[in-house]
């Protein structure tokens, strides 16, 4: 579901000068703290400044206070703690760039790269610049948040950014297109099917994009993927309905 005009244009130029300033930061040997950045395969110029390459930057939620004030908006969490209980965790954030030139991610599910045990997830993902149909819109399949999870293969096109996976196992011809303004707030299950699309246009399309989780589930990436699960920063946002 969309919420429109969910945050403020103040608020979404505020994030995007952020996420801009943590690149630069990275450029210049300062601290980032936990934040993770990860490049544009399709934009490796060493000439371009790394704001201008950067794909995502995940694990801002914690000691970016914009990024950390968002995460726990009354307004966001009392909206997903209606989906999936008063007890809730945001687990993962990431702002992305969606570069001019920039690869669409394929047909996904979030929860494919989760190695959770408990009730399902919620992403929310919050538009910082317009998201169109030539700039990389996202593009959903309703009702697959009802499936379970299907098993997805690599992205083998080349400039695929690292960790693109692939459904293929499934009609995807009822995708719609998911239009946004800046600071619509797009709500979303973790098993709903979505992609994006190449950013053909001269413009970024950014956004930013936190996932939550009911505070009983199990996080098995250490097993799965040899990483402990505080590196995806599991941070309190509700109990028992009530702000931490």
């Amino acid at each position: 579901m969309i919420l429109p005009g969910f945050a403020s244009p103040e608020l979404v130029e505020e994030m995007l000068e952020h996420a801009i300033d943590i690149t630069r930061r990275q450029e210049a040997g300062d601290d980032i703290f936990d934040a993770l950045i990860q490049p544009e395969t399709a934009l490796a110029d060493p000439d371009l400044p790394l704001a201008r390459k950067t794909s995502k930057i995940f694990r801002i939620h914690k000691h970016e206070p914009v990024f950390e004030q968002f995460a726990s908006d009354p307004g966001v969490t009392q909206s997903v703690a209606d989906l999936i209980g008063e007890d809730l965790d945001c687990f993962l954030s990431q702002f992305i760039f969606k570069q001019p030139g920039a690869l669409g991610q394929p047909w996904h599910q979030d929860a494919f790269y989760f190695p959770f045990d408990g009730p399902h997830q919620v992403g929310i993902w919050l538009a910082i610049t317009e998201a169109r149909l030539d700039n990389g819109a996202l593009w959903v399949l309703p009702g697959s948040h009802n499936e379970g999870i299907h098993a997805a293969v690599k992205d083998t096109r080349e400039h695929a950014n690292y960790g693109y996976f692939e459904i293929i196992d499934h009609d995807m011809n009822d995708a719609v297109a998911v239009l946004m303004q800046p600071g619509d707030l797009l709500i979303f299950h973790s098993h709903l099917m979505h992609k994006s699309t190449d950013n053909e246009s001269d413009d970024l399309r950014a956004a930013m994009v936190y996932h939550y989780a009911h505070a009983s589930t199990i996080d098995n990436s250490e097993t799965v993927y040899g990483r402990k699960p505080a590196n995806q920063e599991w941070v309190p946002v509700l109990r028992a309905g009530l702000p931490v």
